[in-house]
């Protein structure tokens, strides 16, 4: 893998979201090339039309409210570039990526991570620094 770095969103980047408040076991989808599980208390996102689910306490200490339903990243991430193609494990499943693509953690220890096509990486994110 390429270096890591740190990147915060771009301003402005909003997202929708609800948290599933509900009696539920939760339930499964398919999305990223493999099965996510969405658990009681998850939160529904709406990410620019991208649809998919994030842990309660990962959103809980990544996200902040900014009005009605809209949220924003309040911390930085930390990326590098896929030099191959992969998979890797997220909260919610598995999710396979290419070369090319970024694989995005929300800690340094690279223990909460997902992937994210370089494209829309490239509209979300901007680059803070070099930390590798």
């Amino acid at each position: 893998m390429s270096t890591l770095k740190r990147y915060r969103k771009k301003t402005g980047a909003l997202i929708k979201a609800v948290q599933l408040n509900l009696e539920t076991a939760g339930f499964t989808y398919e999305k990223w090339g493999g099965t996510q599980q969405c658990k009681p208390k998850d939160w529904l996102v709406d990410n620019a039309g991208d649809v998919y689910t994030i842990d309660a306490d990962v959103f809980k200490r990544t996200y902040r409210h900014v009005a009605g339903g809209q949220y924003e990243k309040s911390t930085t991430i930390l990326a590098e570039l896929a030099d191959h193609d992969g998979s890797i494990k997220t909260k919610e499943g598995v999710t396979h990526y290419k070369a090319g693509d970024y694989l995005v953690y929300n800690e340094r220890d690279r223990k909460d991570g997902y992937a994210v096509t370089a494209e829309r990486f490239d509209d979300m994110y901007e680059l803070v620094e070099d930390i590798d």
